[in-house]
């Protein structure tokens, strides 16, 4: 059995997240008929995780397995065959690369790490209004930077947790979390773990413009971080402006780009 790993880009707007679901649009279904229906076999795709309604994801990897070697599956050139996946699918939504990966790869136990943004502005602009969130105005910065230095750790993050998430435990070990500023008025967060729990990264960004607003201390997310629930974070910020940008794998399964 041969596993392939296919990487994509999209625009989750108009997409009920990654995981397929009833009664809804999906990234996973999308792909997933594209490709049923352009090889002429099931496929089942193994996303690397799930994004949430209306986020985004700029790298992002699924795998499947099949018989077939993968000149056969896409009939040709692989660069050929995802063009003619491409042209299967909505503008929003695209294919990068399709390549073979050991039989022990797997798109989500494999991944090492992840990497999120999440960007805001305060001036109000049209073309960002898509991609970031405009916040009322220019946020006390020192005490959000403050604030964000207390969050790494490998550490139990339930309080910035969507209850009933489904997950096991709550423990994530977050390496990275910190914040760049623009001259355009705008900033975007970096963020970096191992694993990430549901609403995780959207929960953190909304306690922290809280933190700038003067809502809350900025020592404060110690105590949430000791012995807070979620209800004892902030406001989760809106989707539109996250995006997943990177996922990390161990040597010898990502092939370099061409």
């Amino acid at each position: 059995m041969n596993r392939y790993f296919i990487q994509l880009a999209y625009d989750g707007t108009a997409y009920h997240g990654w995981q397929r679901q009833p009664n809804a649009v999906t990234v996973q279904e999308l792909i997933e008929n594209a490709l049923t229906q352009y090889t002429g076999k099931p496929v089942w795709l193994t996303g690397q995780g799930r994004t949430d309604t209306g986020v985004h994801a700029s790298e992002f990897f699924a795998h499947w397995d099949s018989e077939e070697d993968l000149h056969t599956l896409l009939r040709g050139p692989v660069e050929d065959g995802i063009r003619v996946l491409n042209r299967m699918l909505p503008n929003d939504l695209v294919i990068q690369r399709v390549f073979q990966v050991p039989e022990t790869a797997h798109a989500r136990f494999s991944a090492l790490f992840r990497t999120y943004h999440y960007r805001v502005h305060w001036a109000k602009d049209p073309f960002r209004a898509r991609y970031s969130w405009q916040i009322p105005a220019c946020p006390d910065w020192d005490s959000v930077l403050k604030a964000a230095a207390l969050l790494p750790g490998n550490r139990d993050y339930g309080c910035f947790a969507r209850a009933g998430g489904g997950q096991q435990n709550d423990m994530c070990n977050l390496t990275h979390a910190q914040w760049k500023l623009n001259a355009d008025q705008s900033a975007v967060f970096e963020i970096r773990a191992n694993r990430f729990l549901r609403n995780m990264v959207r929960a953190i960004v909304g306690t922290l413009m809280e933190v700038g607003r003067g809502y809350r201390s900025h020592d404060q997310i110690n105590d949430l971080l000791k012995e807070g629930t979620r209800s004892d974070a902030g406001t989760s910020a809106p989707a539109h402006g996250l995006c997943l940008v990177h996922v990390e794998y161990p040597d010898g399964i990502i092939q370099p780009k061409p």
